[in-house]
């Protein structure tokens, strides 16, 4: 069981990041310099992030289980 939960939080990790790397720059340029210097629109950013990179873990980890790669 402990397996899982490494596997799982590397994987957030890994999605979290690479998500970040290509959405960062987007929404930057999107809300401008003024904007984006505000806690508020950094925090939705920032949930939108871990909402999305957790769904896509979830997913993955599921279809880990189904490919028979993982058994939990």
């Amino acid at each position: 069981m402990d397996k899982i939960w490494i596997i799982a939080t590397l994987l957030f990790l890994i999605i979290t990041f690479v998500f970040w790397r290509l959405s960062n720059r987007y929404y930057k340029k999107e809300y401008g310099k003024k904007m984006w210097k505000l806690w508020v629109t950094k925090t939705f950013y920032w949930q939108g992030v871990i909402l999305i990179s957790g769904g896509i873990t979830i997913a993955t980890l599921f279809a880990l289980k189904f490919g028979n790669v993982l058994t939990f």
